[in-house]
């Protein structure tokens, strides 16, 4: 077999990718969202093929030693599979937000001046051990008016070509180009290196996945990057609180899963509340083996919950910026606001940062001084997603601050220009 030129291989998906935003640019609402319902409809309807696909994806994961947290963002599950076909159906019922004109005024001249939502153009995907992220980026393009380039990690490669193949119908379906969901089909890291540095075809690029990763591509890019490296979210119990609303948004943001980025890998507790609070989540933790790395004082406290000695180890300086994506989690305990906020400031990856309080005044004081992409009250960092913040799907998180920040939806993916609209002013 003839080895495949990834630079000619890239360059070919390029000029394709490009021209198929040119056409995705002017598509009509009502074939964009006849697209991804005929999409929603294969995935349901093909769902048994689509974990036929994943099973040989899933089996030499588990053969390669790795990770729990790794396997279970593989696995192409009947409720991971439910759920690309309600994104689907849930980015079709949004607003479509392409030629929308907005912040149009009247100037002295007699010129109207206002700012039009344009698509991006061509966005790569560059990601990892996630399939149903081939769905997403391609529904989110879809109703964006984009093209995307597809770059998936060569351990779902038989997952996402099943699920592109079913893009790809969808999209002839509607009478829209194939070209505009590519999928890269080669696994040599040549062909990232070549997508991430051809400005005349992608105009952004972003990567989901490993720390690593992202590092990689930022570092090497010649084309914008939308990125976050690291998910290190917080939950701060403030010294006035609803006890059972914090052992209960605690639990969630740390144990519903493990593997997303946006589970809670460290637990901040104001000192008048350690006591109470840290016996009972203490208990919660043991009960789901979750490893507790604590400092001083919550150590003493938590040493002493039944069934929890075994699981209580001493945090180090690396604890407070770990991200574990496993049942591990590093306790604190601070003196108050102040020292919450401060600690999250300095240690927090930026991603999702939650205060569980009764204080209004100290939740809004949170709310403006945590700089993080989302900042929550009295609710679990398990809500930071597209699709939890009525988005449709994400195409990622983002800590970045400028263009885009947090989950990265429809809006995300468009631009804007300004337009001009006269009546034969000329300019004195």
């Amino acid at each position: 077999m003839q080895a495949v030129d990834p630079q000619a291989l890239m360059t070919d998906l390029g000029a394709r990718a490009r021209a198929a935003s040119r056409l995705m640019a002017r598509a009509s609402t009502a074939s964009k969202n006849a697209a991804l319902h005929e999409l929603a409809r294969l995935i349901r309807v093909e769902a048994a093929a689509l974990q036929a696909a994943n099973t040989p994806d899933v089996d030499a994961a588990r053969a390669a030693g790795l990770d729990a947290a790794f396997v279970d963002r593989l696995t192409l599950t009947p409720k991971v599979i439910e759920q690309m076909a309600e994104s689907c159906v849930q980015v079709a019922s949004l607003p479509d937000p392409i030629g929308e004109i907005t912040e149009l005024r009247r100037r002295p001249s007699g010129i109207a001046v206002g700012r039009m939502r344009v698509p991006l153009g061509v966005f790569g995907m560059i990601y990892e051990s996630r399939p149903n992220v081939t769905i997403e980026a391609a529904g989110l393009a879809l109703k964006s008016g984009n093209a995307v380039i597809l770059r998936g990690g060569s351990e779902a490669m038989h997952s996402n070509r099943a699920l592109a193949a079913l893009v790809g119908r969808a999209l002839g379906q509607a009478g829209l180009p194939t070209d505009a969901v590519q999928l890269v089909p080669i696994t040599d890291r040549a062909a990232v290196g070549a997508m991430i540095t051809m400005p005349q075809y992608v105009d952004v690029i972003i990567p989901r996945g490993g720390k690593s990763l992202i590092e990689r591509i930022s570092a090497e890019a010649r084309v914008p990057v939308i990125k976050h490296l690291d998910g290190n979210c917080h939950v701060y119990v403030d010294d006035e609180v609803d006890l059972d609303m914090a052992v209960a948004v605690t639990d969630n943001a740390k144990t519903q899963r493990y593997s997303p980025c946006n589970a809670a890998e460290s637990l901040l507790v104001a000192r008048a509340s350690a006591g109470a609070f840290l016996p009972r989540i203490g208990a919660v933790f043991a009960a789901k083996g979750v490893e507790m790395r604590c400092c001083a004082e919550s150590h003493a406290l938590l040493q002493a919950v039944p069934g929890a000695a075994a699981l209580v180890r001493t945090a180090t300086d690396a604890d407070w910026t770990a991200e574990y994506l496993a049942p591990i989690i590093s306790i604190k305990v601070v003196d108050g606001i102040d020292a919450a906020i401060a600690h999250i400031n300095r240690y927090s990856s930026q991603h999702t940062d939650a205060i569980v309080t009764t204080q209004h005044r100290n939740a809004m004081r949170f709310l403006r001084e945590v700089d993080s992409a989302a900042v929550m009250v009295n609710a679990s960092t398990r809500f930071s997603d597209g699709f939890e913040f009525g988005l449709g799907a994400e195409i990622g998180i983002s800590t970045d601050k400028f263009h885009a920040r947090g989950p990265v939806g429809l809006e995300g993916l468009t631009s804007q220009k300004w337009v001009v609209l006269g009546d034969g002013e000329i300019r004195r």
